[in-house]
């Protein structure tokens, strides 16, 4: 008696997240590739993750700094680099998710898995530069003679709310850019752009009237800087909990939208890719 077992990409959902599960190794086969890969070959390697964040820094303390006038119990280089921080993650997670398809094209030609590990695999190598600039933040607030709120236990949970934002959006941009090519043009723009309307460069309570509190906050990211900032400074800044839940009911749709759209594609990406 002989059998025949049909594997595809359009298996059922429940068998789709258990097989999420039985395929973690491949996810940190993955994860530590794509580290090898970002530094292999580099000049100054590691040593970028602390420049990058800094000299945004910099660049926003004598640039901005002339422009945004706003009282803050908080130096303002401080603010900055405390905005940068999950800016920084978001940003270069999305970058490294919207494309990890098209990177990983042979692969997914090849074998079944669920591809949704790629993309998640792509930001998790995010968090290194992350922790990196995390332990300068340390440093400068040291330098500034600033002692971290006791918040800073809540810290976890806005770097869970940053992932969930990047990984929402790269899922659906990553799909959309295994049918349209197209899309690899627009992340670039919309990433730019996106760190200019945060609140990165100054808070969003000091540029933004009170009424339009709600509606600016529908960008996802403007409750994860305001979050962060609140768990490093802790009442030194101000934060309205009502426009941070309207970011995180945000980041939650997009997750939704991002698996969604993934999902209903996934069983094509061998073939249009």
């Amino acid at each position: 008696m002989s059998f025949e077992i049909h594997i595809e990409a359009g298996r059922s959902e429940q068998n789709y997240w258990k097989d999420l599960w039985r395929y973690r190794e491949l996810f940190y086969i993955l994860s530590w590739r794509d580290l090898k890969v970002r530094y292999k070959q580099t000049v100054i390697g590691l040593l970028w993750s602390i420049l990058r964040p800094l000299l945004t820094m910099v660049i926003f303390t004598f640039v901005f700094s002339r422009i945004v006038k706003q009282e803050s119990a908080v130096p303002y280089a401080l603010l900055v680099f405390a905005g940068l921080l999950p800016w920084q993650f978001f940003a270069t997670g999305l970058s490294e998710a919207s494309n990890s398809l098209i990177g990983n094209e042979r692969l997914i030609s090849k074998v079944y898995f669920p591809r949704m590990i790629i993309p998640a695999a792509s930001i998790i190598t995010s968090l290194v530069d992350f922790f990196i600039a995390l332990a300068l933040m340390a440093v400068l607030m040291a330098w500034y003679g600033t002692l971290p709120s006791w918040h800073i236990i809540f810290l976890p949970l806005f770097i869970l709310m940053a992932f969930v934002a990047s990984f929402g959006v790269g899922l659906w941009l990553t799909a959309l850019n295994v049918k349209y090519r197209d899309f690899k043009h627009v992340v670039p723009f919309i990433v730019q752009l996106g760190m200019y309307i945060s609140p990165v460069g100054f808070t969003s309570q000091a540029l933004v009237p009170e009424k339009y509190q709600l509606l600016y906050h529908i960008n996802p990211m403007a409750g994860v800087i305001d979050g962060f900032r609140w768990c490093i400074f802790g009442d030194r800044v101000i934060i309205q909990w009502e426009a941070v839940m309207v970011s995180l009911a945000v980041t939650l749709f997009f997750l939704f939208i991002g698996i969604y759209t993934f999902r209903k594609m996934e069983k094509s990406f061998a073939d249009l890719i």
